[in-house]
């Protein structure tokens, strides 16, 4: 049977890339990285309405941060990004992964094998017919992506992220 054949992570590839397809449509095609926000100290993220995320946050950041869509594989300049800094929420600017705990997975989507400290919170995420942990900013709550018990030392750990939930901020000897 085709199914004994198909890994999960060929599964959960085909899963999200149809469903970043299918929404596609809702968003158009603007810039993933088009509406950039700034933290306000002031503000209680986890009280905002849909309606001031949406005035915060482009289309493309609303449907995945908010709506926990998935971004297309492949799709985020972030999966090229090489440089020392830091990978911060795009909902709120928390400070989410050091670079030098990325890697290449091969999923098409940025991958880290750990957080910073307490900048990320999970929960059980059982769509698509099994059971996911998926990863959410700890300051806005914000959809990030999911972590998965397939990555390299020295955690085993791939927190698989969609590079529209985060913006790139590099290290000040690396921002010429």
């Amino acid at each position: 049977m085709i199914l004994d054949r198909i890994d999960r992570r060929t599964f959960l590839t085909a899963g999200a890339a149809l469903g970043a397809f299918s929404g596609l449509t809702a968003f158009g095609s603007k810039g993933a990285l088009a509406a950039m926000t700034t933290t306000d100290t002031s503000i209680d993220f986890k009280k905002l309405t849909a309606a001031e995320w949406q005035k915060r946050l482009s289309p493309e950041q609303f449907y995945v941060l908010r709506k926990h869509g998935t971004e297309r594989a492949g799709t985020s300049p972030l999966n090229q990004e090489k440089r020392a800094g830091t990978f911060a929420c795009a909902g709120c600017d928390l400070p989410l992964f050091d670079a030098s705990t990325k890697f290449e997975s091969g999923t098409g989507w940025p991958s880290f094998y750990a957080p910073l400290p307490n900048a990320v919170g999970e929960k059980s995420d059982r769509s698509f017919f099994m059971t996911r942990t998926e990863v959410h900013c700890s300051r806005c709550k914000g959809h990030l992506g999911h972590v998965f018990n397939d990555g390299p030392k020295p955690t085993g750990l791939r927190y698989c992220m969609n590079g529209v939930a985060m913006k790139f901020q590099p290290a000040a000897s690396s921002a010429t």
